[in-house]
């Protein structure tokens, strides 16, 4: 498996976070390309030419490129076709940065399918996923808001180009599914994945949280008392039994390490490095 870690969680301008990742001996960075210095809007020729030198001159590639667009993902229909329009913006830029992933939040699915929302979410994410097949991408789906089976099912009513980047912390935060059972349920679809931590402080409905996120980003989601996201190795991931079923899958992706609190990003990337590799050595 290779290491990598989003660039926006170390807080620092991405040309810097780039630098920091070479440094570390990391393969790969995740970027947002929503919005910011690596906006699929904002990006002219030359600042393509730019980043790919510094990717270059620094060793590593983009992991993924995270799509993430706020609110309530693709829940709400009125809102899709635009929403759409700029995922596939973001998979042509994926194209030209060799990025074989892009991330994203959609919102929560139903586990009834006969919820409007269930239809409104699929036919998104349907039209999505083939235009990202046909380019050689898959659009990846953070896991969240529901449980695997739920996950498992909706992406079986897809038409291909949709899969997982499998963050486990948000398990074990929010929806309390045991990450190493979803690995297995979802394994034809992991594509990605997040190394991050935390402890589940109060169980409530996921929608909860996630209208929370909706309404004030990670910020909000942050100080609510549902959850707490710790550094890595210091909350309720069981990581080497996470790592061990990823090998049992044949998963042989990006481990790329997200700190979204904390003081310390940087440091704390640098545990999680350290640990994830010693972990690995027990496998």
């Amino acid at each position: 498996m290779k290491f990598g870690v989003v660039l926006d969680c170390l807080k620092r301008p991405i040309k810097e976070g780039i630098k920091i990742a070479g440094s570390l001996k990391l393969q790969g960075v995740q970027a947002y390309a929503t919005g910011g210095p690596f906006s699929h809007q904002g990006l002219s020729a030359e600042d393509k030419v730019f980043y790919k030198n510094l990717l270059k001159e620094n060793g590593v590639c983009f992991s993924a490129l995270c799509a993430d667009m706020g609110g309530y993902g693709f829940q709400i229909e009125k809102d899709n076709a635009e929403r759409v329009e700029k995922t596939k913006r973001i998979i042509d830029l994926a194209v030209e940065f060799n990025a074989k992933a892009i991330t994203t939040h959609i919102g929560v699915i139903p586990s009834d399918k006969t919820e409007k929302r269930y239809k409104v979410m699929l036919d998104a994410l349907t039209e999505c996923g083939l235009y990202a097949k046909e380019k050689g991408v898959t659009m990846a789906i953070e896991t969240g808001p529901e449980d695997a089976k739920t996950l498992k099912a909706f992406l079986d009513d897809t038409k291909g180009g949709v899969g997982v980047n499998l963050d486990p912390a948000n398990f074990v935060m929010v929806t309390d599914q045991d990450p190493v059972e979803a690995v297995y349920l979802l394994k034809d679809y992991i594509v990605h994945t997040h190394v991050k931590d935390g402890v589940m402080l109060t169980k409530t409905d996921p929608k909860i949280i996630y209208d929370h996120f909706a309404n004030g980003g990670i910020d909000d989601l942050n100080t609510r008392d549902y959850f707490k996201e710790t550094p890595v190795g210091q909350g309720s991931v069981d990581f080497k039994a996470y790592f061990k079923a990823l090998k049992d899958i044949g998963y042989d992706g990006y481990l790329t390490i997200e700190r979204e609190a904390g003081p310390d990003p940087e440091g704390d990337t640098k545990l999680a490095l350290d640990y994830i590799k010693k972990v690995l050595e027990q496998i």
